[in-house]
């Protein structure tokens, strides 16, 4: 087995070079790339763009890496101030990414998943509109306007991931998926602006 860090950057790129953007030493597949900006070390969401029908996120950079089977991503992640006054702010880890139509990904939000069924919990996507399957057990992750450390780990043999938020989870962020296996990660929102930093992503196929 080859083990890998996201800090080696893939040859060719997958999409033309004016829809990726670079930051934290990679280079990433985003829709638009002026909806991103990097500066001094931060890199932020500018443009929230609404959901695409099928009901499913579409605004995240997705990582020019292998498709890891196994894949740990650490970030800090922070809604913009706006976003919190509106409560307007969701944040996503994309994981076990094949195609724009079939990924997974963690929702980080200001409402527990039993306030919104449709917020703060894992969710898979395959040809149609996004599905949870996760529990709707566990508090809110992003409930104020700070940094928060997040930490997602994902093992495609298993189908298993667990994420969490300060250095606590629930079972709203853990669960189990079998159908998708070895991909790609990325970062993002459903419908939001944010800011991530320290982003560091190591994985294994």
């Amino acid at each position: 087995m080859v083990r890998l860090t996201a800090l080696v950057l893939l040859a060719c790129p997958l999409i033309p070079a004016e829809n990726t953007i670079e930051a934290f030493g990679l280079k990433w597949d985003v829709p638009i790339a002026s909806d991103w900006k990097m500066e001094d070390g931060v890199l932020h969401l500018l443009t929230p763009r609404p959901s695409t029908q099928p009901r499913r996120p579409s605004q995240y950079a997705l990582a020019e890496t292998p498709d890891y089977r196994k894949v740990t991503i650490d970030a800090e992640v922070q809604p913009e101030p706006a976003a919190i006054r509106n409560r307007h702010n969701s944040l996503i880890l994309v994981y076990a990414w094949k195609d724009k139509d079939h990924f997974n990904y963690a929702h980080l939000s200001v409402d527990s998943a039993a306030h919104t069924a449709v917020h703060n919990g894992i969710f898979h996507v395959f040809g149609g509109d996004r599905v949870r399957i996760s529990s709707l057990e566990g508090p809110a992750t992003l409930h104020d306007g700070r940094w928060h450390k997040v930490k997602l780990v994902y093992d495609g043999s298993s189908g298993r991931v667990d994420v969490w938020v300060n250095g606590e989870t629930s079972p709203s962020m853990r669960a189990v998926d079998m159908s998708l296996g070895a991909g790609r990660v990325g970062i993002g929102s459903f419908f939001d602006m944010g800011m991530f930093r320290n982003v560091r992503i190591t994985g294994e196929q």
